[in-house]
């Protein structure tokens, strides 16, 4: 398995390599594309090898298919991969997902003077990286690479993103630096730390696991505090995250997709890997300020969700709103909240990239992200409002989705710990499910309406000012509609063919959790007894 890894990790910068130097030549766009789209692919099949060899025996060692050379051996520093359960989900997820948003971008249409495969080479750049992200277990390599993953996305957002993309990408780029850089001074102690246990300095995430209980709870707090910097940033919990409805909304879909499902799951990531079971006693300690920003998050992402009528900036705030649940489970310090949690991230970037997709398909045929343009979207594109409606139906949690059964663990893992910040937290399922469905009545119901769908044309008029056409009033009024009905467009079968593996993962994860959860069990039992917490029992003694 060690070789797969490695396998994985490089694969996409081979292809990122190889796109770079075709954004160099002419007419080289989709060749380049395909080129990407093949490697993206090749990862997609290593990750499913690797899937089917991971063993979720309880026994076997935490890091599986671990690599570990000496890299600044002065420093005690290795570059050292492995991967255990929760690592091993989120690198599938962003297998299935960047062939997706290759395939997606395709059909974009990029600002002046880009190219393709300088897209797609930035794309699998960023999708290296984090695979090396989740699989480090050196904690400096972590870090490096923590602060490399930067660098592809800021340009992804600054060079191929909206009217106000370098101001959106500096602010991404500024916040989550800044973040780092305070992280950097945690990794630093905690070399100091290791070096007065064990007479030499170490960056092994197991080594300093292994002293961690034996840190002063004084030393374990300022160390947490460091890590937690970077990761509230990067989550991102309230009050941290303003740089993300700015960078969500103006990257392009593809980078947004790959910003929201995944890049911010790096901060939740790092309270699971590191944070929990490398200050134990810290993370006991702080559990309440966490969870309090956790059930603020919850309920500001959710009213400034309500309040948008920006559709990327709107998926963007529900986002915001997840994460809180996604930190809310971490903290809580259960076994079925934990892993709810960790379902949780999974289940959320399929969400949010089905979300993603739909808005981005809107926006292509309308030509605006103002859901204000938009009405009756229904009548003319009725397999778009279905598939927006299914990506709203699994944002919210429904009984049958993907999102339902992670939400579920979080709350009935959360109460018996944290009753009152869990139910404060549910009142944001309450607040979800009225924005979700509010934006789909706005935009997807009634009778044509607004700029992005009537145009300009013969109709157009009247529709604006009588709120919208109704089919079937007169001849003239049928002719008008199909008239709109073809110009706007409904899902043609590519971008059907596009959108059927996200409703298959909504489907088949609503019913059947279980093999994620199987590979995620092993590694959140080992996470919660490193933090030195059991599951609260009931009153006659069992385990919840």
């Amino acid at each position: 398995m060690s070789a797969l890894l490695l396998a994985l990790l490089l694969v996409p910068l081979v292809g990122a390599a190889i796109c770079g130097v075709m954004a160099h030549r002419e007419n080289l766009d989709r060749a380049a594309r395909a080129v990407g789209l093949g490697f993206s692919a090749v990862s997609l099949v290593l990750v499913a090898v690797v899937w089917s060899l991971f063993s979720t025996s309880p026994d076997t060692a935490r890091f599986q298919g671990r690599i570990s050379v000496e890299w600044i051996p002065a420093f005690g520093v290795s570059f050292a991969l492995g991967l255990d359960g929760i690592a091993l989900t989120m690198i599938a997820l962003l297998s299935v997902l960047v062939p997706i948003v290759l395939v997606f971008a395709a059909a974009d249409k990029l600002p002046p003077g880009r190219t393709g495969a300088g897209f797609t080479a930035l794309m699998l750049t960023t999708q290296g990286i984090l695979v090396g992200v989740f699989a480090a277990t050196d904690v400096f390599l972590f870090y490096v690479l923590f602060e490399a993953m930067l660098i592809p996305m800021y340009f992804l957002i600054g060079r191929f993103g909206g009217p106000r993309r370098q101001y959106a990408a500096v602010k991404f780029f500024l916040y989550s630096f800044l973040g780092g850089l305070i992280m950097l001074a945690s990794v630093i102690g905690l070399f100091v730390a290791s070096e007065a246990r064990y007479g030499q300095g170490t960056f092994d995430w197991t080594a300093l696991q292994g002293m961690a209980a034996e840190l002063p709870l004084s030393t374990q707090i300022w160390l947490f505090l460091g890590f937690f910097a970077a990761f509230a940033i990067k989550a991102p919990l309230v009050p941290f995250h303003t740089w993300l409805p700015d960078a969500g909304a103006e990257a392009p879909i593809a980078g947004s997709i790959i910003l929201l499902g995944l890049l911010d799951k790096v901060g939740t990531f790092g309270f699971l890997r590191y944070a929990l079971p490398l200050f134990p006693a810290a993370s006991r300690e702080l559990a309440p300020l966490v969870l309090t920003l956790a059930v603020i998050g919850v309920l500001y992402g959710a009213l400034l969700a309500a309040a948008q009528t920006d559709l990327k900036r709107f998926v963007a705030y529900t986002s915001i709103a997840h994460f809180g649940f996604i930190a809310l489970g971490i903290f809580a310090f259960s076994t079925q909240s934990i892993a709810g949690s960790a379902l949780y991230m999974v289940n959320h970037g399929i969400s949010t990239a089905m979300l993603f997709l739909v808005v981005g398909l809107l926006i292509r045929r309308g030509g605006t992200a103002d859901m204000t343009a938009y009405g009756g979207v229904g009548r003319a594109a009725p397999l778009l409002a279905g598939m927006f409606l299914v990506a709203g139906l699994s944002t919210i949690a429904l009984p049958g989705t993907n999102s339902f059964i992670s939400e579920f663990l979080v709350l009935l893992g959360s109460f018996p710990r944290q009753p009152a910040f869990t139910v404060i937290a549910t009142v944001g399922i309450v607040f979800a499910a009225l924005y979700m469905l509010w934006v789909f009545q706005r935009t997807m119901t009634g009778p044509l309406r607004g700029t992005a769908v009537v145009g300009d044309g013969p109709g157009a008029a009247s529709a604006a000012t009588l709120g919208g056409h109704d089919s079937g009033s007169d001849t003239s009024d049928d002719s008008w509609m199909r008239r709109t009905t073809a110009r706007f467009g409904d899902l043609t079968r590519g971008e059907v063919a596009l959108l059927t593996p996200l409703v298959a993962l909504i489907l088949v994860l609503g019913f059947f959790p279980g093999p994620v959860l199987e590979v995620l069990d092993p590694t959140v039992a080992a996470t919660l007894s490193e933090v030195g917490v059991t599951d609260p029992v009931t009153p006659n003694g069992v385990a919840r």
